[in-house]
């Protein structure tokens, strides 16, 4: 006859579900923290690359006699996107070494390709917009964390919204029109605030799935560059509404 209502049999069956509830936090709260360490250190490697290549004065090599951007200068520009694709698409294929480096050189690349926001915006303005960013980012993503809310509905609908803002963006650049390039810098600090808030869940949600097994270095990797691109892409539409231009 079963013993389920033998107190002793009871008591060791909670303590393990206990043990396994607190290995599990454990494991998530290590995870997490590994994509923000790498987050973190990523953006900061951006912004030193950028200031450093302002300061030895070779930014200027990524313009031509003419002031349009040089060959140089598209090189660098693309160059970041490259770096995503080959990390989205080859993710599987890629060793847990390899996918490191590529995010490293990601950060690095993108550092040289923002150097040109130090020569457009005041170095005041750019500081207080990175905290203003952080700040932002910091809160909507604990709330990501940390809400029962389920995230999934707004997805898709963020996502359209930032083909959408792509798009509005590409046609600015023929119509230079002022209250445009207002409405799209205003959705775009709303669409990547709530994408912060969406992809933190889903990344947490990841861990069901990759915890303890041998993708779970490179899934972090994806996570650091996920929430990477949504603090850049925040920061700058932050940037283009309250930066001041020298």
């Amino acid at each position: 006859m079963a013993n389920w209502s033998d107190p002793w049999t009871n008591g060791a069956a909670a303590a393990s579900v206990d043990a396994r509830t607190a290995s599990y936090d454990t494991g998530l709260r290590s995870y997490m923290l590994s994509v923000y360490n790498y987050m973190t250190s990523g953006v900061l490697l951006t912004g030193i690359v950028a200031l450093l290549f302002v300061q030895s004065g070779y930014v200027s090599l990524l313009f031509g006699a003419n002031g349009h951007v040089s060959g140089l200068g598209w090189i660098v520009t693309l160059a970041p996107l490259a770096f995503v694709l080959a990390l989205s698409f080859g993710i599987n294929r890629l060793s847990d070494v390899a996918a490191q480096a590529l995010f490293w050189g990601y950060a690095a690349m993108m550092g040289l390709s923002l150097s040109t926001v130090l020569l457009v915006y005041t170095g005041s303005s750019v500081a207080n917009t990175f905290f203003a960013t952080a700040a932002g980012f910091a809160g909507l993503s604990l709330w990501g964390y940390t809400t029962k809310k389920d995230l999934t509905g707004m997805g898709s609908f963020l996502i359209m919204g930032v083909f959408g803002i792509l798009v509005a963006m590409l046609l600015n650049m023929f119509l230079q029109s002022g209250p445009l390039g207002l409405v799209i810098s205003v959705l775009g600090v709303l669409l990547f605030a709530g994408l912060t808030a969406y992809d933190t869940q889903k990344i947490k949600s990841m861990y069901y799935a990759v915890g303890g097994t041998a993708f779970a270095r490179k899934s972090v990797i994806m996570g650091a560059l996920t929430l990477y691109l949504d603090f850049i892409n925040m920061f700058l539409f932050l940037l283009r509404l309250f930066g001041d231009r020298r």
